[in-house]
């Protein structure tokens, strides 16, 4: 089965998120492996008021080229139509975003013409689940210029073992930054980016899935680290990329702690005692 979705604009995130809330899914796969979904989108730019919006909730400085998360913003749409795809077998809401890598090869323009393409990858399965991937690339004028791989997991009973390394993290930061999440920051990283996932929005709305409290996103945290880290990031090409570990419950204090090797910046996450860790991951020089 295959299916390739040629958008000529941007979709509305509300109204696949009511296709998603409406939709009926067999919930397993038909076969061993899913189907072939891509979805394009070409001639994208940046909206210069969006972009500001999303520079101030996620802490990245002033600069002419976007912030190395925001093309996931742009494509995040045709993530969504990929998953509410007829074709895809697994209900939207209770996936979990697990692992996020974004590599960069330059840097992008504000205000430069982008096309963009993305492809349902997987699945692979794990202890917890099947987890499977949305590959997506960004491209100007025909060229490479930044491409990234996001790995969800559905949960789901499975035979696999957890092979996890479980040995302590020998992680020691040369750095660590105090943040104070606020209560609202899902409703507002939702406004900017388009994901309106109930389980960011409210506490009332989290609980009808399980949270005690609403969450923040987990592509917030790795966007606001990368605004802390932003002028540390290389000019040239280079690779981030995170494993997402315990949900932040809002509102929230947590440490950012980091590292600078020289050609990698590693960087935690954690709660406010430094314990309990919410995100991991490396910057790599390429």
């Amino acid at each position: 089965m295959m299916a390739t979705i040629e958008l000529e604009q941007s979709p509305s995130t509300m109204s696949l998120y009511y296709r998603a809330v409406t939709s009926k899914k067999p919930g397993k796969l038909q076969g061993d492996s899913l189907p072939t979904i891509k979805a394009h989108l070409r001639g994208v730019t940046a909206e210069m008021d969006k972009l500001i919006q999303y520079r101030k909730v996620c802490g990245f400085p002033v600069s002419g080229a976007l912030p190395v998360t925001y093309p996931h913003i742009l494509a995040f749409p045709l993530h969504m139509e990929i998953l509410v795809n007829p074709l895809f077998p697994f209900p939207l809401l209770g996936l979990v975003h697990v692992r996020n890598e974004i590599t960069q090869y330059r840097a992008i323009g504000n205000q430069e013409t982008m096309d963009i393409e993305c492809e349902l990858s997987g699945p692979e399965t794990v202890a917890k689940g099947l987890e499977f991937s949305i590959i997506t690339r960004v491209s100007v004028e025909g060229k490479l210029v930044w491409e990234s791989v996001s790995t969800n997991l559905c949960r789901c009973k499975t035979e696999a073992e957890d092979n996890k390394d479980k040995s302590a993290d020998s992680f020691a930061p040369e750095h660590i930054d105090y943040w104070s999440v606020q209560d609202n920051i899902g409703r507002r990283y939702a406004k900017v980016s388009g994901d309106s996932n109930p389980i960011h929005l409210f506490a009332m709305t989290a609980r009808l899935f399980g949270f005690k409290r609403h969450i923040a996103h987990g592509m917030w945290s790795k966007a606001r680290a990368m605004g802390t880290l932003e002028p540390q990031l290389p000019a040239g090409p280079f690779r981030v990329s995170v494993a997402f570990k315990l949900p932040i419950l809002l509102p929230a204090k947590v440490q950012f702690q980091y590292a600078n090797t020289g050609d990698t910046i590693e960087f935690r996450l954690k709660d406010q005692n430094g314990e309990k860790p919410h995100m991991a991951g490396h910057v790599s020089f390429l």
